[in-house]
């Protein structure tokens, strides 16, 4: 259960973090409800809060509903479903909910309910045949999260999950003997045993949440068939990180405008390559990322992985960017860089190339079998 307090006040964290939900949700929904057989989509947030934080500061469910007012597509073909376990939040929410301005354009009133979430809702789900469905959840610990829970709510098609993962808890708990159980349904049995007997070789905390964030990660997609993307916020000194959120997808185009959302929240990017981290210190410090070359090394893996090929800008960046912190701009401001070297060839025209615009997609590039052979 939620404790009030974590509502007291809202911070640059949990704004970005409802930027990100109520963004992707957007796009999500209306690149869904272009399908023709889709007649209804629905969005669910099993930890909902109240709505609103103290101060006054929207959280998600309202964000998102307010998206669903704004689109009269939307209006009608979206169902929302919005738990939390304390009654008290169910009750502020509803009344939040009622008082959006435009809240009756909806065809489908928002349903809010007032239950636990554990086993017995991870049956429901399972049973289920579920419409194209966003699922956000947002615990404040680790309770009724679970791996079980998110292949649930992911198994058919168009839906997908979005999920806090409260890191500074779980790296607590997973050598917490009376959080066993927790921890194994967040990461399954065998994945969360191995872990554990990693973790006490690892002399800096950045190579135990690695191998924590990698190895959940890996438990989301067993049989390599989904895309699971992490991005992680720090804490105000920018030394520790408190929590990820994490997106699960089966579909790939999900997973890229997913990546071009938390780009945008990403608080640095040096040669514009995206952090997928919202650091409150890097507005801070920023001349120590100007150290950071990524761009440098996209370079070379692309000159590596496609030596000796001629494919597309667009080909480049989806057999690439998977697993990876680059963005479609990356991709085609190396293209650029690396044709103005001489070190790939384009059919880039020479109007394009004299305004320094970026290539098309269908742009070819070939290039080179090896830069000691030419």
């Amino acid at each position: 259960m939620r404790s009030k307090p974590f509502f007291d006040e809202s911070t640059e964290q949990s704004r970005a973090k409802a930027a990100i939900v109520s963004k992707y949700f957007d796009a999500w929904a209306k690149l869904i409800t272009r399908q023709p057989h889709v007649d209804r989509i629905a969005y669910l947030d099993l930890f909902a809060g109240p709505g609103r934080y103290k101060d006054g500061t929207t959280s998600t469910p309202l964000l998102v509903l307010e998206k669903v007012i704004a689109d009269p597509v939307l209006c009608q073909k979206l169902v929302s479903l919005f738990n939390d376990a304390n009654t008290q939040n169910t009750t502020d929410l509803q009344q939040s909910i009622q008082a959006l301005p435009g809240i009756d354009k909806l065809k489908y009133k928002p349903d809010v309910r007032n239950n636990e979430v554990g086993t017995e809702m991870v049956k429901q789900f399972e049973a289920m045949k579920l419409v194209p469905t966003l699922f956000f959840v947002d615990p404040w610990g680790y309770k009724g999260l679970s791996l079980g829970l998110v292949n649930a709510v992911v198994k058919d098609w168009g839906c997908e999950c979005v999920f806090f993962f409260n890191y500074t808890r779980i790296n607590m708990g997973l050598t917490n003997e009376f959080v066993i159980q927790h921890m194994d349904s967040l990461f399954g049995k065998e994945v969360a045993d191995n872990l554990r007997q990693r973790l006490s070789s690892y002399t800096t905390p950045r190579d135990r949440e690695l191998d924590i964030v990698e190895s959940l990660c890996k438990a989301l997609n067993p049989d390599g068939k989904r895309f699971v993307l992490p991005f992680a916020f720090k804490n105000e000194s920018g030394q520790r990180t408190s929590h990820h959120l994490i997106f699960v997808t089966k579909n790939s185009r999900g997973y890229s405008i997913m990546k071009e959302v938390m780009a945008r929240e990403s608080t640095s990017q040096p040669q514009g390559v995206p952090s997928f981290t919202y650091n409150p210190a890097d507005t801070r410090f920023p001349v120590l990322f100007e150290y950071a070359r990524p761009l440098d090394d996209l370079k070379g893996m692309l000159l590596d992985q496609f030596q000796g090929q001629a494919l597309s800008v667009k080909g480049i960046c989806e057999k690439h960017h998977v697993g990876r912190p680059f963005i479609e701009k990356n991709y085609k401001d190396v293209v650029i860089q690396l044709d103005d070297q001489g070190i790939v060839t384009t059919n880039r025209t020479d109007a394009h190339k004299k305004r320094g615009q970026c290539p098309p997609d269908k742009v070819i590039v070939t290039f080179p079998r090896s830069l000691k052979n030419g």
